[in-house]
């Protein structure tokens, strides 16, 4: 991003990919005024036709757009449109037309250019304010800056900035009783315990850490931990602590253990009646797939506290697309389904080394109770008495995620699983990504938890391909 000296008078020149990645970018602005050129709304009307997403998107911006023209004369519309803000501050949006514009002599007349030739022509017609152009294509930024043309990127959409990072979901105290400190000596807080029914609650007192946050992991150890617990109350002097379940040994899931404090605090969150949301970040290998399905099967098979387990995915390449698939639209979503088949084989394989996966019986089974669904059918749809895994949660948008999340109904637990450093879509960065998104936003609701995995059991080939490639 160029740097830029701004003046008290600010105008925002919206670039389309603005407008299409988030309809709501007019109202974020602050007291700033909206420019929008009118090679912007013929762009946008281009898109309006058809059932996809992006289709939605232009329908709904042009149905924002109509709705602040039509309460306003022509002569308003010339000054500028108001547009009400949450902050109380209250922006002007202007509309860009040229009937002379000069293009660009050495570029060719695209849609791009023609946005860089009005906003520099607006530049100069407004000496008194700073005239920004914002958009999401780097391109576009590049050629705008070589052309002296003030560019920006539309940075609301961050869940975080880039210095920052998604947070990990756990606080691992590893020096506490290395040296005879106890871990609420190295906190310096009061410390009172007591049992409600078969839990344990540690109750602190005293000036609790900024950085803890309700629904993550305390723990005195990554490997071998005495101590491991979950926030569930926390106020700036005070927190209420849940001792976690050994997932270690003998108290598995459907046949599954924890190898660290990590990986049992997530069996912990997906086995916890109290957590409806649980999102798992981590690299290939860490067992977020793995893990999540075992509890899923021992909640739905051996518990029945639900009645399926639906599994859905963002069907996005990482190469070429290979065209068309036949069949029904769990066929259709059968090579997407590599991670699911994957686990399946490893969870019912026996002491022998044999897996029932294969086996006719056992998929009826358990296809009785699974459904592979694709993300596009989801819309209309209320999940009741349903464990829902949306895997690959990098590859959506926020606004995508938000549309499966709210699906959720009676009875319903709904698990993300992603790699921010493994996103597909092009448009997508690891602070805007749904998965981003939904850590960060549900990161203080008392019935969400998250955390980052980092155990890898992988072979030496993988790792080494981690390092040297």
């Amino acid at each position: 991003m160029v740097r830029l000296d701004k003046k008290a008078t600010r105008l925002y020149v919206l670039d389309t990919n603005v407008l299409i990645h988030d309809p709501a970018a007019l109202y974020h602005f602050d007291e700033h005024d909206v420019v929008i050129p009118m090679t912007v709304l013929e762009e946008l009307d281009k898109h309006k036709n058809g059932i996809k997403e992006i289709a939605r998107t232009a329908r709904q911006i042009s149905r924002t757009l109509s709705d602040l023209t039509n309460q306003v004369t022509f002569d308003e519309i010339q000054k500028g449109i108001p547009i009400p803000r949450i902050s109380g501050e209250s922006g002007r949006l202007h509309f860009l037309c040229y009937n002379d514009l000069k293009p660009f002599d050495a570029l060719d007349s695209s849609p791009d250019n023609r946005i860089l030739a009005e906003t520099c022509r607006l530049r100069d017609e407004r000496p008194d304010a700073s005239v920004i152009l914002i958009t999401k294509d780097i391109n576009l930024r590049v050629k705008a800056a070589a052309l002296k043309v003030p560019v920006e990127d539309y940075l609301n959409d961050r869940a975080f900035s880039d210095s920052d990072a998604m947070i990990e979901g756990a606080q691992v105290y590893a020096a506490a009783g290395h040296d005879g400190t106890s871990l609420w000596e190295a906190l310096n807080v009061e410390v009172t315990v007591e049992r409600v029914g078969h839990h344990t609650f540690y109750q602190l007192s005293g000036d609790m850490p900024r950085q803890w946050h309700v629904g993550m992991l305390v723990s005195d150890s990554e490997n071998g931990a005495e101590f491991e617990a979950i926030v569930r109350e926390l106020s700036p002097s005070s927190a209420r602590l849940q001792l976690l379940t050994n997932y270690r040994h003998h108290a598995g899931v459907w046949g599954v253990h924890a190898h660290d404090s990590r990986q049992n605090f997530t069996l912990n969150l997906l086995m916890d009646s109290d957590i409806d949301f649980v999102t798992i970040a981590g690299n290939a290998g860490t067992g977020k797939t793995f893990m999540t399905l075992a509890a899923a099967f021992q909640q739905t098979l051996d518990a029945k506290l639900f009645e399926r387990i639906v599994f859905t995915r963002a069907p996005i390449p990482m190469g070429e697309d290979i065209g068309f698939l036949p069949g029904t639209e769990e066929e259709k979503m059968s090579p997407w389904m590599g991670a699911f088949h994957d686990n399946m084989d490893n969870l019912l394989r026996n002491e022998e080394g044999e897996s029932s996966w294969d086996n006719g019986a056992t998929r009826q089974l358990i296809g009785s109770r699974v459904q592979i669904r694709s993300p596009s059918f989801m819309r209309g749809r209320t999940l009741n008495d349903t464990f829902l895994i949306i895997d690959e949660a990098q590859n959506f948008t926020p606004k995508q995620l938000k549309s499966l999340v709210t699906r959720a109904g009676r009875n319903t637990k709904i698990v993300c699983l992603g790699n921010v450093g493994q996103i597909d879509t092009p448009y997508l960065t690891a602070n805007t990504c749904g998965l981003a998104a939904v850590v960060e936003r549900f990161r203080d609701w008392p019935h969400a938890g998250h955390i980052t995995l980092k155990s890898v059991e992988r072979s030496r080939l993988a790792l080494a391909a981690e390092e040297l490639l």
